[in-house]
């Protein structure tokens, strides 16, 4: 249980910089939406959904004793205001899952350096504890690990994950409609078919395959 709340501050910071991302991409591409009502900051206040950034964790924590998934309030995106409506609501729903991918990096390389001065750390006069180091660890490695899978399970094509807005760019307009009026039901879809034993192992095995990259180049750099 400690071990999992030491992920959860880069839990809560991945979720926001996914949202930011989006709202970043989609004010470059002439939306305002997010910048004018105030959705481009890294305070956790605006961000916060009660649901997805507090209870689902909580509960999550609670009942399993890990954190599966979170989301942020989804920033406010405003299509018209797009040059080219199609290809640029796929940029701006890409951008979100490559932040978390972009973070687990980020996050791999905080925990080659701590592998690093660890030692010298602990070692030295400067009365390190050895338990803040495994703090540390625990926190880069499992941050690591959260990202792929936020990454990863954005990137589903069932509404409203961003993989449905991807997919809805390339379908008849018609169809993109009809399908994107699944809505939030698409979570508790996935959520439930992922409790059936052959959905969760090919899940985690596109898991462990997204993961694997960036666990190489940690162990490249690990005694």
């Amino acid at each position: 249980m400690i071990e999992q709340m030491a992920v959860l501050p880069i839990l809560l910071f991945s979720v926001i910089i996914h949202e930011v991302a989006h709202g970043y991409m989609a004010l470059r591409l002439g939306d305002p939406t997010a910048r004018d009502r105030g959705r481009l900051t890294l305070n956790p206040i605006p961000h916060i959904d009660l649901v997805g950034s507090v209870i689902v964790p909580l509960m999550s924590l609670a009942a399993a004793g890990y954190v599966f998934i979170a989301w942020a309030k989804p920033v406010p995106v405003n299509p018209l205001n797009f040059r080219n409506p199609r290809r640029d609501s796929v940029l701006v729903s890409a951008v979100g899952p490559l932040s978390n991918f972009v973070l687990a990096l980020c996050c791999g390389l905080a925990l080659i350096a701590v592998g690093f001065a660890s030692a010298a750390l602990v070692d030295s006069a400067s009365g390190f504890p050895a338990q803040a180091v495994h703090f540390l660890v625990t926190m880069f490695y499992g941050g690591m690990y959260i990202n792929v899978v936020l990454g990863v399970f954005n990137l589903m094509p069932l509404p409203p994950l961003d993989g449905s807005h991807i997919l809805a760019a390339v379908l008849p307009p018609r169809a993109a409609m009809a399908y994107m009026r699944i809505g939030f039901f698409g979570i508790i879809v996935m959520l439930i078919a992922l409790r059936v034993p052959a959905v969760s192992r090919a899940f985690s095995l596109v898991i462990g395959e997204a993961f694997l990259p960036f666990r190489a180049l940690v162990g490249q750099f690990s005694n």
